[in-house]
């Protein structure tokens, strides 16, 4: 075994090691009183027979499609497939339990401040920040070392995506219908407090944020880790460069090792702001990956132009991260003009404030355009103009670009760490408002959440512009192979001359639409549902709303689980059929079109539907925070919140993850196309 490939499995065990210690001190802490403890295990148990639930029905689908594959494709991508598929739940099953566990603590801590409830929150948060991209880095690694061929792995993308949008689609949909159905009855119509006990739904609501928030995004980061790595593989197996093979994985190393550092260094003394310490965490991180990339660089490739053009492209990508930082920070953020601006727009009624959200969030996707179309034009022009003699500098640019998409990534440690401990606090609000322990322990809970909020937004934002950059790379990994495939048989056209093409970009750009079209719906048809619950329990026991009777948690939170599950299968089945069926019908020009339409329209909606729903969530809190609590600009401001919580948390994390699956899905069946074309 080289160095180099040892490199990558010690940061990944180290990372393991620091995530096992955290455990090891969440776990020594206090839990807190007998109340909590019994929410906290209500919300476990909640959380755990949703996904057993889940987890039924996509084993068997996974089994299948990993058989599928193995047995009419390639028996290595269906090996492959299995790895992704399955350590994508262990992602989100981890960031599950971890939470839940961590939650109750920090509840319990927001007696002694700020500082040790934050420190609770964020170590929770670290231990799932570490651990998930190191799963990722490990088993794309030891895929790699069994099986040199990149294209022969590529089905690891094809579980990491399928699996991360199962749960993305469930847990978006159970969380978002819980919360709806306990805002709109308890906060608007009943007029009491957030994660209220009287409130039927608010256990369900809790148990959404770890469903959705934490299993949700430990996945999506581990797809996206995954995806991204692989598609600088294949560009490195496109350009005809072996010996670059293992560059990406390096440079996942080196954010990995960073991501160690910046966890560690976090304190919890004297926090007043809890943003100074994340971000000073980040930017060290940042600031020690950029140094360990050119160290393996120099090290690997040696000093040579190419080398170097390389290196500066990777330095891009890790800019990249602040600068969506900044952006999304910029829009969602209560602290500046545009969700003060929303929040103010609640003095005029339920459309001004609407309007001003989608306004405000249609604004954002400017600047994230600039940052996108910099990052790639400079990555671009720098790879390129520096690629070896004899080499395609087009193809090197490229590959220049998915080594900035995988520098991003490379941070995903910490910016899962920064991103997870959101849910956490979200969950200790709740269980401090349930067991009452005052308005200042609220307090402490909801700065940290707000916060949270506005993180949770920039790791969205950060998954979006990864998989657009990931994505550019694997459209040309899918030509390169389609050429291969198809040699001998027909001349691929992919200019715009070509009906084939036109038709592929019209489909693709259809598809987030149609996909968000699908989950906003299913959110709203399971908080229907959730809704009439609510009512139905206020209006056959008074005795709820007075204190004197306990609700039926458990019945919203069964009503939640099935409402969520029904839906799960329809964006799925989209992502997977549709470049399958245009690739049959009109060959592989047609998926390339399908694939580059869906990252236009599909990055801009996200991004547009992530920052729309946290400006709105932020804008309800700075009304709170202002002291109108029960006024008329509040309950305006909720049903604002109401209206985001599909946006942020549903629909727009969701389409990241299409993006990846919909390239991963048509480099994986291209032979399948050929086969049947033939036919």
């Amino acid at each position: 075994m080289e160095v180099t490939e040892v490199l990558p499995l010690v940061a990944g065990a180290a990372s393991f090691a620091v995530a096992g210690g955290l455990v090891g001190w969440i776990s020594k802490q206090p839990t807190g009183t007998q109340a909590m403890m019994e929410i906290s295990e209500a919300v476990r148990v909640g959380a755990a027979a949703f996904l057993k639930r889940e987890m039924k029905i996509i084993v068997p689908v996974s089994i299948a499609l990993a058989v599928i594959i193995g047995v009419f494709l390639q028996p290595s991508n269906g090996i492959a497939f299995a790895v992704g598929a399955t350590l994508s739940a262990v992602a989100g099953l981890i960031s599950l339990k971890i939470t839940v566990k961590a939650a109750v603590r920090a509840a319990h801590l927001s007696s002694s401040g700020l500082g040790k409830t934050f420190a609770m929150a964020f170590r929770g948060g670290a231990t799932v920040g570490l651990a998930v991209p190191a799963m990722a880095l490990l088993a794309i690694t030891c895929l790699y070392m069994i099986y040199p061929d990149p294209i022969t792995i590529a089905g690891v993308g094809i579980g990491a995506s399928l699996i991360a949008l199962f749960i993305r689609i469930g847990g978006g949909i159970f969380t978002k219908a819980a919360d709806m159905g306990a805002d709109l009855v308890g906060k608007v119509e009943a007029n009491i407090p957030e994660d209220d006990p009287r409130n039927p739904a608010t256990i369900a609501d809790n148990v959404g944020d770890n469903v959705g928030d934490a299993a949700g995004m430990g996945s999506d980061v581990y797809e996206s880790y995954i995806v991204t790595i692989l598609a600088a593989i294949l560009i490195a197996a496109l350009i005809g460069a072996p010996d670059l093979f293992m560059y990406p994985i390096l440079v996942g190393t080196a954010g990995m090792v960073a991501s160690i550092i910046g966890v560690v260094i976090v304190g919890s003394k004297n926090i007043t702001d809890v943003m100074k310490p994340l971000n000073r965490s980040f930017y060290v991180s940042a600031a020690i990956a950029i140094g360990l990339n050119f160290a393996f660089t120099y090290w690997f490739i040696g000093s040579t132009d190419t080398a170097y053009a390389l290196f500066g492209a990777t330095v891009i990508g890790v800019i990249l991260v602040p600068v969506i930082q900044k952006i999304t920070d910029r829009y969602t953020n209560y602290k500046y003009h545009p969700v003060e601006e929303i929040a103010e727009s609640a003095r005029w009624g339920y459309a001004s404030l609407t309007l001003m959200g989608i306004i405000k969030g249609l604004q954002s996707t400017g600047p994230f355009m600039i940052a996108l179309v910099a990052a790639i034009i400079i990555s671009f022009s720098i790879s390129s103009s520096a690629a070896p003699e004899g080499a395609d500098p087009v193809l090197y640019g490229i590959f220049g670009t998915s080594l900035t998409a995988m520098a991003m990534l490379s941070l995903a440690g910490i910016v899962l760490s920064i991103d997870a401990f959101g849910p956490i606090a979200d969950n200790a609000g709740g269980i401090v408002e349930m067991t009452g322990m005052g308005e200042e322990n609220r307090k402490v809970t909801d700065e940290i959440d707000a916060v949270g909020n506005t993180t949770k937004a920039v790791t969205k934002g950060f998954a979006i512009a990864s998989a657009a950059l990931a994505a550019l790379a694997m459209i040309q990994a899918f030509q390169f192979e389609a050429a291969h495939v198809f040699e001998g048989r027909q001349l691929l056209d992919y200019s715009l001359t070509n009906p084939a093409v036109i038709v592929g970009l019209l489909v693709g750009g259809l598809i987030p639409f149609i996909i968000t079209g699908q989950l906003i719906s299913g959110v709203s048809r399971a908080a229907s549902k959730m809704v009439d619950e609510v009512r139905s329990q206020f209006k056959a026991d008074p005795g709820i709303l007075t204190g004197k009777s306990k609700p039926d948690y458990a019945r919203c939170v069964d009503i939640a689980t099935v409402a969520s599950i029904k839906e799960l299968w329809k964006s799925a089945i989209i992502a997977i059929v549709a470049p399958i069926i245009l690739g049959v019908l009109l060959g592989p020009t047609a998926v390339a079109g399908l694939l580059m339409g869906s990252v236009v329209t599909g990055i801009f909606l996200a991004y547009h539907l992530a920052n729309t729903g946290g400006a709105w969530d932020n804008a309800k809190k700075l009304v709170e925070m202002r002291g109108q609590k029960g006024t008329e600009e509040h309950k305006v401001a909720v049903v604002g919140d109401i209206i985001g919580d599909p946006y942020k948390d549903t629909a727009g994390p969701a389409l990241n993850t299409v993006i990846k699956l919909l390239n991963t899905i048509a480099i994986v069946f291209v032979a399948a196309f050929v086969a049947i074309i033939a036919l």
